[in-house]
């Protein structure tokens, strides 16, 4: 199969469309402004094109010239983040305390670029393309959203596979592609552990029922359980990112609070650690005459590389840009993503895609800092390789 280039024309329209995107960044589940660009720069081609009821999605359709029934997803996500911009860029983010501190801009920018030349091969495409723009990747989750409305029943044909990628600002040199079978990014959840005692005067505490060092034993307590209750060599991150307890350096108060993060990479990981932090945690406060109340907060699930797609997006990128500019993954990536609920329905593959234009990238700020730089030079590459996955997909009749 002949692997077309990126029109030089193409190329600048979707590097265009990037940086005005990251000029005007949103957030969550709403954002119309970044939905309107998405369907402005669709206009004109052969798309089916469907924003979203609950959230500012766009799903667009296009329907295969040699069709066979059947249909591949590729997704992009639009949504920013709460992070004021520190870079000297002529782009730079012009909604105040609001940058694309993690790519998204890219993603969108490469899923347009993908939708161009998919089009553009109409007639050779053996099968529907669904084009994914999610809102909501950082929270609360677009996916779900975009799942319960129909996504995968868009072009009324099996989705047989999907694909997705993410930039990175760190980590690997610019332009070089990484990746690994099975577990690739954690199941993320955040507990909110309330420890009830009794309040009093911090001169007479055995007249009182003193939760804060309570809750400082479960800290510590918690971190022994991951290393004595689970095995090292399936990793396991519980990190308490907050305590809170008390008004006044005399007065013991009635609660202390813990909110922590635990990110797992299997399912039975995730529900045996559940059990053991309520576990610990309870039983801790009980020995001191105190209670513990545990509150879940459910979060994305694992994101599971599929073994025969991830092998065949492998394939296909070191077909086009060259074995070199592919790296192993050696263990996976404790961050979470939301295409994890779409990758539970179906064969999926997602890759990174280094964007980072520093000469050290292991020293570089990395996604979610104020100082995160993506070189969009990669965009037009995101987009040939979102197509290509595509168009071969669906030429494969497994």
């Amino acid at each position: 199969m002949t692997t077309p280039a990126v029109p030089a024309d193409l190329a600048g329209d979707i590097i265009a469309l990037r940086r005005d995107l990251h000029r005007h960044p949103e957030l969550g589940l709403h954002n119309p402004a970044t939905q309107q660009r998405i369907v402005d720069a669709l206009a004109g081609l052969p798309l089916e094109i469907t924003r979203g009821r609950d959230c500012t999605s766009v799903v667009a359709v296009l329907r295969g010239g040699a069709g066979s029934g059947r249909a591949v997803l590729l997704r992009g996500d639009m949504d920013a983040l709460p992070v004021t911009e520190d870079l000297p860029l002529d782009f730079v983010s012009q909604e105040p305390g609001l940058m694309h501190a993690c790519g998204h801009d890219l993603h969108v920018a490469g899923l347009v670029g993908a939708a161009r030349l998919l089009c553009a091969r109409r007639a050779e495409l053996a099968g529907d393309v669904i084009f994914m723009f999610q809102p909501g990747e950082e929270g609360p989750g677009g996916a779900e959203v975009m799942l319960r409305e129909g996504l995968l029943d868009a072009a009324g044909v099996p989705v047989v596979a999907a694909y997705a990628l993410h930039v990175a600002a760190a980590g690997e040199r610019l332009g070089t592609w990484f990746g690994r079978p099975g577990p690739l990014m954690a199941a993320a959840d955040e507990a909110v552990i309330r420890i009830v005692g009794e309040g009093g005067h911090g001169s007479q505490p055995h007249l009182a029922k003193d939760p804060v060092p309570v809750a400082c034993e479960i800290v510590l307590a918690m971190q022994l359980m991951v290393t004595r209750q689970f095995n090292a060599m399936e990793p396991m991150v519980l990190t308490v990112g907050k305590i809170a307890g008390g008004t006044k350096d005399n007065i013991i108060p009635d609660d202390a609070v813990l909110e922590l993060t635990l990110r797992t990479f299997d399912d039975e990981q995730r529900r045996t650690a559940h059990t053991a932090i309520a576990r610990v945690a309870e039983g801790i406060a009980s020995a001191h005459g105190l209670t513990a109340e545990v509150t879940w907060l459910m979060g994305y699930p694992v994101t599971v590389n599929d073994e025969t797609e991830y092998a065949f997006l492998r394939a296909t990128v070191e077909e086009i840009f060259g074995a070199e500019r592919y790296v192993d993954m050696p263990h996976p990536e404790a961050g979470a993503e939301d295409f994890a609920f779409v990758a539970g329905r179906v064969p999926s593959a997602y890759v990174f895609l280094s964007a980072c234009p520093a000469d050290e990238p292991g020293s570089a700020p990395d996604n979610h800092s104020p100082r995160a730089s993506f070189d969009d030079a990669v965009v037009p590459d995101g987009a040939l390789l979102l197509a290509e996955l595509a168009m071969r997909r669906l030429a494969d009749p497994r």
